[in-house]
């Protein structure tokens, strides 16, 4: 997935950084975010996806995305008739072998092997033709699939770029990547199985059915009666399994969460010496998944035994009666190998048929899944007739009686109105929930005002693209974000067309040169946001560096120094001073010492604006900034103590 060019600077890994307010006020409860039994999520364990709550409307939209290639469907259906028709004729064929043996014994005349050999030649061709035919069919239909998932990986890749930054807030990041990734594997998976076999299945039984009535219309009555008979016993295995299957996929998820958890937490579990209970849930849990695992893995496996019970006591009753007809002079006993043949044929895909429809389930409930992510509500549509190129020449930046929540119940910014004068650096400061970042959120568009507005220039940034206004707009967050390639190319990430000289000013003006030298490759270093090659002080350098290259018209900084040492924290504060120069930028810092030259300081509270005014102003009034430094300064000199 190509993350969004349109913002120059460093961007959040999942969405906005995960500010104190958003967690507080924007996302729903833990239980909502990480699904659970009832959520029909496919774990990382492989489980299957539960039972689709809407088989029939989801199955009819999948295959209207099947519609462009109607065509070769209609060619996987007519080699699937052919196929059909030949294995169906074999055993016609090789009775009539069986009657020339037969004949060739009871007479002094002697077995005609000429005529055996045509026979039996033109059995191997049947199947011969069978097997290319089916060959053919596959190969059709794993094009159409692999076009069809194609076209919908496309859509949803799209439909990522589309979806607004508070979906994003509230979605389980386990579970969204599940849906773009498990569950499109799923269903191109369960489509590749099923189309094919439940096709060929139900052709193979019509087809089957209808040879034996040539044959003998007795002896398919009889062998029909198995498929009563194994619809009951089917339908009264599958309804004992769905409860046990149900469960083990309970299980599963909830052993997943468990080994996730104490992976992603092990420092602190070894911390605190918490292994043993660790791994004394762990066995609960694995107990608990064994037990639900075994009863839904031996009702599954019941179906087997059940078939070939049905099968075995059809095959019974047609020798037995077959036998009978044979020695009356009503049939011959190479039609009734036929009919025994055309059995086996028959019960095959009723087996094969059951064992598919859980497969296909699992594959409808995946496309589920996909469709909700693609029926999301999506960005507000962009403003029509705004493509005409917008240049800010100032760089001033308005909040006029600006009102926004995350939730319409709860109000956090209402009737805000703040100025920033070209070229001004203003702070923002306040304690945690204030609505700090969410400020800097709704100036990049990340999230839609509920009333006032906000205006570049004069010019209301609703009115414009986002791609324009985010291209004016640079963005250093406290998490930072690097994606898998060399420390050049992500330094680059912020202008893909920048020379390697312009590249290098940026890497020495945020110090990252400092460091890159005693690295094994240099700029050539292949690094990632997870990888130890660089130390997390090192990566925010290299977001830093970003923003220097972008050389945007407005920079917003979102504690942006708090991972780097005190000496570094100086030098980068000197080379973002030169950075901001002639730039309107917005800083949001929880350290006061690092904005006291600030010329303009906001106080937020409660997603108000408490007091604003230069650092020596808001400590001569007395107010809220002047608590919160206090504050500060005073845990300092304890700390010196």
């Amino acid at each position: 997935m190509t993350p969004d060019p349109a913002t120059n600077a460093a961007r959040p890994t999942d969405g906005p950084a995960e500010t104190d307010e958003q967690a507080t006020v924007a996302r729903p409860p833990a239980s909502e975010l990480r699904g659970g039994p009832g959520s029909g999520r496919i774990s990382s364990f492989g489980a299957p996806a539960e039972r689709s709550k809407h088989f029939r409307t989801t199955a009819r939209r999948l295959a209207r995305r099947m519609a462009p290639d109607r065509s070769r469907l209609v060619a996987v259906l007519a080699l699937a008739l052919l196929s059909v028709g030949l294995v169906a004729a074999g055993p016609r064929v090789l009775g009539q072998a069986t009657d020339i043996v037969f004949d060739g014994l009871a007479t002094t005349d002697g077995v005609e092997f000429r005529r055996l050999h045509s026979t039996l030649g033109l059995a191997l061709g049947l199947y011969a033709g069978s097997f290319v035919l089916s060959y053919l069919q596959s190969f059709v239909l794993a094009g159409v699939v692999q076009r069809t998932m194609l076209a919908l990986r496309a859509e949803v890749e799209d439909k990522l770029h589309r979806l607004p930054l508070s979906y994003l807030d509230r979605a389980a990041r386990g579970d969204l990547l599940s849906r773009v990734t498990n569950d499109i594997d799923n269903v191109a998976q369960s489509l590749q199985q099923t189309l094919s076999q439940l096709l060929t299945s139900l052709l193979t039984v019509i087809a089957v059915l209808a040879m034996m009535f040539v044959v003998s219309p007795l002896l398919a009555m009889v062998a029909a009666l198995s498929v009563p008979l194994s619809i009951v016993a089917l339908k009264q295995i599958a309804g004992r399994s769905k409860a046990r299957f149900i469960a083990q996929w309970k299980r599963t998820g909830q052993l997943n969460g468990l080994v996730e958890e104490a992976f992603t937490g092990h420092a602190i579990v070894k911390a605190f010496g918490r292994q043993h209970q660790v791994e004394a849930r762990f066995k609960k849990n694995n107990d608990e998944l064994f037990d639900a695992s075994f009863g839904a893995q031996f009702m599954s496996g019941a179906i087997q035994p059940a078939m070939a019970l049905v099968g075995n006591l059809s095959y019974l009753a047609l020798a037995v009666i077959g036998a009978l007809r044979v020695a009356s002079g009503a049939i011959s006993l190479g039609d009734v190998q036929a009919i025994i043949q055309y059995t086996r044929q028959f019960t095959q895909p009723l087996t094969h048929t059951a064992s598919m429809v859980n497969v296909l389930q699992s594959g409808i409930a995946s496309t589920e899944r996909v469709f909700e992510l693609l029926d999301a509500e999506e960005l507000s549509p962009e403003p029509v007739g705004t493509t005409a190129p917008f240049e800010p020449t100032r760089g001033r930046v308005a909040f006029e009686s600006v009102s926004f929540s995350y939730h319409p119940a709860t109000p956090l910014i209402e009737n805000l109105s703040l100025v920033a004068e070209p070229g001004t650096v203003v702070a923002i400061v306040g304690p945690t929930g204030a609505g700090k970042t969410t400020l800097v959120n709704l100036l990049m568009r990340f999230y839609e005002l509920d009333g006032g507005r906000i205006t570049l220039d004069g010019r209301d940034i609703a009115e414009m693209p986002r791609r324009v206004l985010r291209s004016h707009l640079g963005m250093v967050l406290q998490d930072t974000w690097l994606f898998g390639g060399t420390i050049r190319e992500n330094i680059a990430y912020g202008r893909p067309g920048a020379s390697e000289e312009e590249i290098m000013a940026a890497a020495r003006a945020a110090y990252v040169d400092r460091f890159v030298h005693a690295l094994p490759d240099g700029y050539d270093t292949r690094i990632d946001n997870e990888g130890g090659t660089v130390s997390a002080g090192e990566k925010q350098l290299l977001t830093i560096a970003r923003a220097f290259l972008a050389d945007p018209t407005i920079l917003v900084l979102d504690e942006a120094t708090s991972s780097v040492d005190t000496r570094t924290e100086v030098l980068v504060q000197r080379a973002m001073a030169r950075l901001r120069a002639e730039r309107t930028s917005f800083v949001i810092a929880h350290r006061l010492s690092t904005i006291r030259n600030a010329d303009v300081i906001v106080v937020m509270q409660a997603g108000r604006i408490f007091e604003q005014g230069t650092h020596e102003q808001l400590i001569a009034a007395g107010g809220a900034y002047y608590s919160l430094y206090q504050t500060q300064f005073a845990a300092a000199a304890s700390d010196l103590a």
